[in-house]
């Protein structure tokens, strides 16, 4: 990941008119929530709404808990640079993938933070989203970022959790993140991104300078 600029991820991509404006505006990664979602695509709708990217737009994978058939299915559909996984998966599991990982991490408490040990070594980067209830990520709400501050993070790392026009400034004076992750607080509905939003939340990303 690029140190002199926040890299972007937009995830939570339904349709081929989002993904055509992300890539206009100029995000790093689209992520596609291939697990039970209000915003959940199949592989051959992936594959449809991006079969005309531009070269090094990078696209993520979204999962919960994989069991090793999804796994296989995702890898061989060439589709994806990375996998994100949501779910209580084994360290050892992420470490034997064949893409990239992205272990997310949903915080709710600092006893949340305990599974930083667990997954540090494990995944390529880790994704820190907000926690509610049984909800992991697409909540649309920020987590107490103090908590991070708390924490001894050496590695580059992924922000997401309710972050837009808003509050990102703020988000990425105070934690500057490696990369962010935009979804619900640049949405009109579940998985239809407001355009408009989606500019003046990148327009604040690409002028902030780390």
């Amino acid at each position: 990941m690029s140190h002199n600029r926040t890299m972007i991820k937009v995830c939570g991509m339904t349709c081929s008119e989002d993904v055509d404006l992300a890539v206009e505006i100029g995000v790093d990664a689209l992520g596609f929530i291939l697990a039970k979602s209000e915003r959940k695509v199949d592989l051959k709708t992936v594959k449809n709404i991006t079969h005309n990217l531009p070269p090094f737009i990078d696209l993520v994978a979204v999962v919960v808990n994989p069991k090793r058939k999804e796994i296989e299915k995702i890898v061989e559909s060439c589709l994806f640079n990375y996998i994100q996984l949501h779910g209580n998966e084994e360290a050892e599991m992420i470490k034997n993938l064949p893409l990239k990982t992205i272990k997310a991490i949903s915080i709710a408490s600092a006893e949340d933070l305990k599974k930083i040990k667990k997954y540090q070594a494990a995944a390529d980067y880790l994704l820190f989203d907000t926690k509610i209830g049984s909800q992991t990520g697409g909540t649309g709400e920020s987590f107490d970022w103090t908590l991070l501050k708390e924490v001894n993070l050496k590695e580059n790392y992924i922000l997401a959790g309710g972050l837009g026009a808003d509050n990102i400034e703020l988000a990425l004076k105070k934690l500057k993140p490696a990369a962010v992750d935009i979804n619900s607080q640049v949405e009109s509905s579940p998985g239809k991104k407001n355009h408009k939003l989606l500019k003046e939340t990148l327009e604040i990303i690409k002028f902030f300078k780390i």
